[in-house]
């Protein structure tokens, strides 16, 4: 049986060794001996553990699953549907930090890049300022005389 979860572990791995060109235990050696020499590099291997954690996790909970549903064959009762709730829970926490880390990596992602030269001005560089930023002009009018006595 072919295990996806450790295809994407093994993608994301030669994904990460391929972009710093050196195997991922000596990028973590890297990254330990000094940690602010690459502010990406640090947030990927943080990523990876993470994301490692979280597959080991997701490996348990799917064992905790098989055996009870081998041992109590037939409907799923209360216990059975926790232990398909935490194999789900599991799977979200693992993607959630998998798709972290093919962010981190991508350097073309929404948000990571400005726009250059080549695309010209941004649209709000282009359109100018959405509310009127001088001040506008009023024309004095006399103060009116104030009333006395109509109390």
């Amino acid at each position: 049986m072919l295990d996806v979860s450790d295809d994407v572990m093994g993608v994301i791995t030669q994904q990460i060794e391929a972009r710093f060109d050196m195997r991922l235990s000596e990028l973590r050696r890297a990254v330990t001996a000094a940690p602010q020499a690459n502010g990406e590099a640090t947030a990927i291997v943080h990523w990876h553990g993470l994301l490692a954690e979280s597959q080991k996790a997701l490996e348990r909970a799917e064992d905790a699953l098989v055996g009870i549903l081998e041992s109590q064959p037939g409907e799923l009762d209360d216990p059975e549907m926790e232990a398909a709730h935490r194999v789900n829970a599991a799977v979200t926490a693992r993607d959630g930090r998998a798709m972290v880390v093919t962010y981190l990596l991508d350097a073309d992602a929404p948000g990571k890049r400005a726009p250059g030269p080549w695309l010209g001005a941004s649209p709000a560089v282009r359109r100018g300022p959405a509310l009127q930023t001088s001040q506008p002009t009023h024309a004095v009018a006399p103060a009116a005389p104030a009333r006395r006595g109509s109390r």
